[in-house]
C-alpha cells in the first residue's frame, strides 16, 4: 500500500470549484479515458469531472469521488442521476404513505367531488 505524497482534495461546499491541479490529477489517474464511454479523451476536447456517486445521490464532493467524463457524456449521466433521485425520493414518500396532494379543488385527493349537475358534496 502506498501513501499519497499530496493529501486528497474535498470541496469545502458542494459547490466548490475543482481546482485545475486536482482536474489534472483526476485525468492522469483514468489515463485520459472517460470512465463512462471507456474512449480516450483527445487534446483539446471538451471534459467535465463528474460525481461518480452523484451528489443528489449521497456522493461526496472530493476527489476520490471524480472522474473524467466527455461532456455529452457527462450531461446524459447528470440527467439519469437526477431521474433516479426522483424516482427513489418517490418511491421513498409511497412507502411512508405520504402522498403529493393535489392542489385542485374537486380533484381525487380532495375531500370534495363535484357531480355531474354541478353541485358539491363530501366524499
Amino acid at each position: 500500500m502506498t501513501s499519497r505524497s499530496v493529501p486528497e482534495w474535498i470541496g469545502k461546499t458542494p459547490d466548490a470549484k475543482i481546482p485545475p491541479r486536482v482536474r489534472l490529477r483526476v485525468f492522469e489517474r483514468f489515463n485520459g479515458i472517460c470512465y463512462l464511454s471507456g474512449r480516450k479523451i483527445a487534446a483539446g476536447e471538451p471534459w467535465e469531472c463528474d460525481h461518480v456517486v452523484a451528489l443528489v445521490n449521497g456522493g461526496e464532493h472530493r476527489e476520490s469521488n471524480l472522474a473524467p467524463a466527455l461532456r455529452d457524456k457527462h450531461r446524459q449521466k447528470t440527467a439519469e442521476d437526477v431521474a433516479e433521485k426522483s424516482t427513489v425520493r418517490r418511491q421513498a414518500l409511497a412507502h411512508r404513505g405520504i402522498r403529493k396532494r393535489s392542489s385542485f379543488p374537486c380533484s381525487k385527493d380532495s375531500p370534495f367531488k363535484k357531480k355531474l349537475d354541478g353541485s358539491v358534496v363530501r366524499r
